[in-house]
């Protein structure tokens, strides 16, 4: 079983920087020679000559899309409210209930043998491809070798090519019928060749891991990749939470029996369970909706690591199971920090001694508790929310040193 670091390394694709590209990457005889350099490494694979010509038939020149597309990744520019506006719309709802209805047998029996429940199996589902719909037309085989060969994120896409390659020497897919987006995530799942090999299901029994047209295989495949990572089938992913006034919000972690003790109640009027440890997520900010979340937020994250990817998992998940919409406005007209702010942000805290994680411009857990850190220090609410105005305060000099 490969370790959680290297599960996670196949979700990392959409958070890498935008490809610098050489004059080799739209040579297309550097091309056909790096594709036969290939020709070794997969042999040792067990990938025969005729399933390497019949991968790269009619493949002689990068895909210059692929290269412009790195340079957008939805998910880490654009805030969480407006990710959520069409990762949870009212048509996908919809969609995603009709699919539950014709599905419910399918799903109450991968349920039963992985424990992820059939409405966060179909929120993954209905995120990665709109329940199968939009599963993405794209070659793999020439994205991944356009990816490899500009060296994008080192050996990673010529390690996840070879895996490619691999799956057809297997037959589960033809290379004509192995398509999926423009980074080499495959079918109505999106995984990366190395996750499909470690993780795709044969669940409705007809020899092939079938993730481009067979629903219950993506349906298990989903289910059985988030088992693998951690998925805790006795707690939910997180709460849409309503919090008492005067809250103290440097106490943000902690067991769900003591937030409700400490007055905080679900958004859709049920009681937290009494069981289970939580921390607060408020990723707009104090007075936008909060969130409690468990440690499954973070297997979320293992299948993709931005914050409004695993957050739109969830509530859609939770707005399939009949969940309402969220209690409160999200702060859409506030300023908020960029890319290149969060970096700034980063570096700043880093300095004061709050921060030990990357400056890679991305919100996320270190981020959020290197804010949550500052601002108790300096005596503001421990939001975790990283503004332009924090920026300021911190550049300004007046953080005290730990």
């Amino acid at each position: 079983m490969p370790s959680r670091r290297t599960l996670l390394a196949a979700s990392l694709y959409l958070a890498a920087g935008p490809i610098r590209a050489t004059a080799a990457a739209g040579d297309d005889g550097a091309f056909r020679a790096f594709i036969e350099a290939l020709r070794p490494d997969a042999a040792s694979r067990g990938v025969s000559a005729q399933t390497f010509d019949a991968a790269f038939r009619g493949i002689s020149a990068p895909d210059e899309a692929v290269l412009a597309r790195t340079r957008r990744q939805t998910e880490f520019v654009r805030p969480v409210w407006d990710y959520l506006v069409g990762a949870v719309s009212a048509g996908r709802i919809n969609r995603g209930r009709a699919r539950a209805a014709s599905l419910a047998t399918t799903l109450r029996q991968i349920e039963g043998r992985y424990g992820v429940p059939g409405p966060v199996i179909l929120a993954f589902w209905g995120i990665e491809s709109d329940f199968g719909a939009s599963a993405g037309s794209v070659s793999t085989v020439r994205a991944l070798a356009t990816l490899a060969q500009a060296r994008h994120r080192g050996d990673l896409f010529r390690d996840e090519l070879l895996a490619a390659l691999t799956i057809l020497q297997r037959k589960d897919i033809s290379p004509e019928r192995m398509s999926g987006s423009w980074a080499g995530a495959m079918g109505q799942v999106q995984f990366l060749p190395s996750t499909y090999l470690a993780h795709a299901v044969d669940f409705d029994g007809d020899g092939r891991r079938d993730i481009w047209t067979s629903d219950a295989d993506s349906l298990a495949s989903i289910a059985g990749y988030l088992k693998d990572l951690g998925w805790d089938p006795s707690v939910s992913w997180g709460y849409a939470v309503l919090l008492p006034d005067g809250f103290d919000l440097s106490r943000y972690t902690g067991d769900l029996s003591a937030f409700a003790q400490r007055g905080v109640r679900r958004a859709d009027g049920k009681l937290l369970p009494e069981g289970g440890r939580a921390s607060l997520f408020l990723p707009g900010g104090l007075g936008a909706p909060a969130f409690l979340i468990t440690d499954n937020f973070e297997v979320i994250r293992g299948y993709n690591t931005s914050d409004s990817y695993a957050l739109a998992v969830g509530h859609l998940a939770d707005r399939l199971d009949g969940g309402p919409p969220l209690a409160l406005p999200w702060p859409a007209a506030g300023a908020r920090l960029d890319g290149a702010g969060l970096r700034a942000l980063q570096t700043a805290l880093a300095r004061a001694g709050f921060y030990d994680g990357p400056s890679d411009g991305r919100a996320g857990p270190k981020l959020r508790e290197a804010v949550r850190r500052y601002q108790i220090s300096v005596g503001l609410p421990a939001d975790g929310y990283a503004t332009p105005k924090l920026l300021a305060r911190i550049q300004g000099g007046t953080e005290p040193h730990q």
